[in-house]
C-alpha cells in the first residue's frame, strides 16, 4: 500500500487518511521501514474502511475568504480569552498564554505549561461545540491525558459532553 512518510521527533506510530483517500504516516525518527510497514499493513482494514467512510461523505467545499479568515481570527482573539476566563474560574484551574492558530486536524490543545491553542474555525460553529473545545483544554490543566478521570473533569463541567463532541465530529468535517 502506497504512503506519504513525515518522520518527526515522536514517540509513536499514527495513520491518517486523507479526504482524497491517500495515506499518510507519521513516526519517530528512528522506525524502521519495515515497522512501519508492517504497521500499515497491519492497519489495512481500518485504512479502508476510513476511505469507505469518505467515499460515502459528499462534502461541498466552501472556501474561506482572506476578509473571512482575518474577522475569524479577531472574532477568536476576543471570544478565546473571555470563555477559557469563565469557564478556568469554575473549574479551579490556571493556564497560561492562549494563542489562536489555523491547524488543519485540531480544534485545540493544551500544553504541559498549560499554554491553550485553539483553531479560530471554532467561532463559525454554535458556542456550545466552542465552549466544549474550551472546556475539554481546561480539563487538561488538571489531567494531561484521556483517562477517565479527565472526562470525568469534562463532565462535571459539561454533563452534556458527549453530544457536544458528536456534533463537533459532525459539523468539523465542513471546517477541516
Amino acid at each position: 500500500m502506497e504512503y506519504t512518510l513525515i518522520r518527526s521527533k515522536r514517540k509513536t506510530l499514527a495513520l491518517q487518511v486523507q479526504a482524497d483517500g491517500s495515506v499518510t504516516v507519521r513516526a519517530p525518527l528512528r522506525t524502521s521501514r519495515y515497522k512501519i510497514d508492517s504497521f500499515v499493513e497491519k492497519h489495512r482494514a481500518w485504512i479502508e474502511k476510513q476511505r469507505q467512510k469518505l467515499a460515502g461523505l459528499k462534502k461541498e467545499v466552501y472556501v474561506i475568504t482572506e476578509e473571512e479568515r482575518r474577522a475569524g481570527v479577531e472574532a477568536a482573539k476576543r471570544i478565546f480569552p473571555s470563555r477559557a476566563e469563565y469557564f478556568a474560574r469554575r473549574m479551579g484551574v490556571t493556564y497560561g498564554r492562549i494563542t489562536i492558530r489555523e491547524q488543519k486536524t485540531r480544534w485545540g490543545s493544551c500544553s504541559q505549561a498549560g499554554n491553550l491553542n485553539f483553531n479560530w474555525k471554532l467561532v463559525l460553529m454554535p458556542p456550545e461545540i466552542l465552549d466544549y473545545v474550551v472546556v475539554h483544554e481546561l480539563a487538561h490543566r488538571k489531567e494531561m491525558n484521556h483517562s477517565p478521570a479527565f472526562w470525568a473533569v469534562v463532565g462535571k463541567e459539561l454533563p452534556d459532553y458527549r453530544r457536544r463532541r458528536e456534533e463537533l465530529k459532525r459539523q468539523g468535517r465542513e471546517f477541516i
